[in-house]
This record gives C-alpha cells, structure tokens and sequence, in this order.
C-alpha cells in the first residue's frame, strides 16, 4: 500500500511503518493479558505530512529561522533562505540550544550541484548525536571514498548497507532512531548506544552499535557523558543546506 506522507517525508510505506515501531514509547512493566480491554491506550499524535513535524515533535527549523541553534560566537552565522538554511564555511559547527538524549530525528539534506565532490572534500558535514556520535553526510552520488565515511555511513565505523544517496542537487533525507548509551556511577559503560538509520527511505544502520564517540583516522571510545546533550552539524567548509528538522525525545 502506497503511504501518503511518504513522498513529502522521504521514506517509503514500509519505512514509514517501520520508524513508527521504532519509535514507539516502551509498554509498562505490568504483564498484560492478550486484548485486555483495561490495557492503556497509546497517546493520540497527528504524523504530520506536507513538511509538517508530528504534533508530538520539536521543531529545530521551521523554515524562518535559527533561534533554536546557537554557533561558536553565540549566535549560528548559517545563512537562512527561502525554506532552509546553508553552511557558511568559516563560521563553525552549530548546536541545538537544548540537549537530548534518545530521540527520534527527521533531517533533510543536499549538497548544491555546484559542488565538485572529491573524495572528503566539497560535499561534506555531518550530523552529531550528544555533539559527539557522528552519522555522516556527505555527496555520494556519484563519489568514491573511505566506505566507512560516504553518506549514510557512522563516520569511522561502520559503512551503510547500501548507498542510496540521492545526486547533487536533489534533497536527501535521514530518519534516524538514536539510542544514547548508558554509564555506571563510576564512568564506566553499561550500555553502548545505537543508530538506526533510513536514507531516502532505505534502510542504511540497523541497530548499529556505536563504538564511542566519533574520531578522524582513530579508533572510537567511550567517555562519561551527561544524559543529554545537543544535536551538531558540521562546518566542514561545504556550502550544504538543510532543511524541515523535527525531533521526538524517547524514553530509554
């Protein structure tokens, strides 16, 4: 069956249905009885469509403006025009005000057909959960490099299943299931986090693990963190541009 929302969102009907599984708040601990009528009713949320977050969501652009982004000197330099916003190369990454932990994420992303992608260069940003667990962006279609760093790819560690990157030019979408890890009072990790990912639809991580916080040429680790911390994206000197980003908090 053909999902209606599915062209303005980027994902196809199965994806659709199954980033709504993933995304569904955990049952209560209580063991219920097959179609018990007293089981608590799910909340109502309205799924959006036609550019719209679900009314569930936080909206980190609305198309007008960068309020809710804060860049190096205080205030993020990216520049905002007609629906989306663009890369200032120079002016530095650009984090959420406010910081989340597990979430659900709809971002969408092109690299301008002016840019001449070569390799790690020209066509590259990336998308950092807790300003630290990098899911790259990057123009793929067509560009060779490092698999472990194309688009759709957690940035030096594991490549995507597939590369459904879409040409310069055209709009990308991530619908992105984060898990943040957990750690014990001593600092140590109890529980490692994870990505789920869907690029234009296709599913790219299933339920990756993350190694650790990302790094260039090195091996990822993990560090003691706060629970909750910004969503970042990268000024790696590229004009991209992005555009109609929601968010939903889960519950771990």
């Amino acid at each position: 069956m053909r999902c209606p929302l599915c062209p303005v969102l980027g994902v196809s009907a199965l994806a659709a249905t199954s980033i709504a599984l993933l995304a569904a708040a955990p049952q209560q601990a209580k063991e219920w009885g097959v179609h018990d009528k007293d089981r608590p009713q799910p909340a109502m949320v309205t799924p959006g469509g036609h550019g719209k977050a679900p009314s569930d969501a936080v909206v980190l652009f609305d198309g007008k403006s960068l309020d809710k982004w804060t860049g190096n000197g205080g205030t993020a330099a990216w520049e905002v025009k007609d629906g989306y916003f663009q890369v200032k190369a120079g002016s530095g990454n650009i984090r959420t005000k406010d910081g989340f932990g597990s979430c659900q994420i709809h971002v969408e992303w092109m690299v301008p057909e002016s840019c001449k992608c070569e390799g790690q260069h020209g066509c590259n940003s990336g998308l950092f959960f807790m300003d630290r667990y990098e899911l790259q962006i990057l123009g793929s279609n067509p560009n060779k490099t490092y698999v472990d760093g194309m688009a759709g790819a957690m940035y030096g560690q594991y490549p995507p299943l597939v590369n459904a990157c879409n040409p310069n030019g055209q709009w990308n979408t991530y619908d992105v299931i984060f898990h943040a890890p957990k750690f014990k009072a001593d600092g140590t990790l109890e529980k490692a986090g994870t990505m789920t990912v869907f690029l234009n639809g296709v599913l790219v991580q299933d339920h990756s693990e993350i190694w650790g916080a990302t790094a260039h040429a090195a091996k990822a680790k993990y560090s003691a963190h706060e629970p909750k911390l910004p969503i970042g994206l990268q000024d790696h000197g590229d004009a991209l541009c992005f555009r109609n980003i929601w968010l939903r908090p889960l519950a771990d």
